[in-house]
């Protein structure tokens, strides 16, 4: 008798695991591939997401404690080209290679912040609108998700502040150097 019982737990916590990762939501930057874009045109952080399959309407948001004490948006600079800011609630539409009426992301362009209101993807390239103008992208620069406050340098900055100290601790003496 215990081992029939035994088998029975068993045979339902099999099933209980199988279930769980059958109806596992994928992340948002699984999302993105599922309509052909890279996962590094979110930053590192999205703690939510909501997407209607429908419709492609969505929301994105961003753990709020990654862009810092006091701060309601995730903001660095790429290379010392661009800045970007993601406010912590990002919404628009999606279908494949497409993202439009876009909200909550900007970019710094001299000394005023646009609106990135259109992602279009063209083979290897991605198009990055402000209504006005464009600019055109390689994909290959987002497959890697960038991390707020420092982007792609993260560790650079670090070995900066302190040679030798580990990447984990990077985004710890980051902040708070802010």
């Amino acid at each position: 008798m215990a081992a029939h019982r035994r088998l029975l737990l068993l045979i339902l916590a099999v099933a209980a695991a199988a279930v769980g990762t059958a109806s596992a939501k994928p992340t948002a930057y699984e999302a993105l591939a599922d309509y052909d874009f890279p996962p590094g045109i979110l930053p590192k952080g999205v703690v939510a997401y909501t997407l209607d399959n429908t419709t492609g309407a969505f929301t994105a948001t961003l753990d709020a404690s990654a862009s810092g004490p006091g701060s309601s948006v995730c903001e660095f600079s790429i290379q010392g080209s661009y800045s970007l800011r993601y406010q912590t609630k990002i919404t628009g539409k999606i279908a494949p290679d497409h993202l439009t009426n876009l909200q909550g992301v900007s970019v710094k362009v001299l000394f005023f912040w646009l609106n990135i209101v259109e992602v279009i993807r063209h083979g290897d390239k991605l198009e990055f609108s402000v209504g006005i103008a464009s600019a055109d992208f390689g994909i290959e620069n987002f497959y890697e998700c960038p991390t707020c406050g420092c982007g792609f340098d993260c560790n650079d900055l670090l070995m900066l502040l302190n040679p030798g100290a580990s990447a984990a601790n990077a985004k710890l003496r980051l902040r708070g150097a802010f």
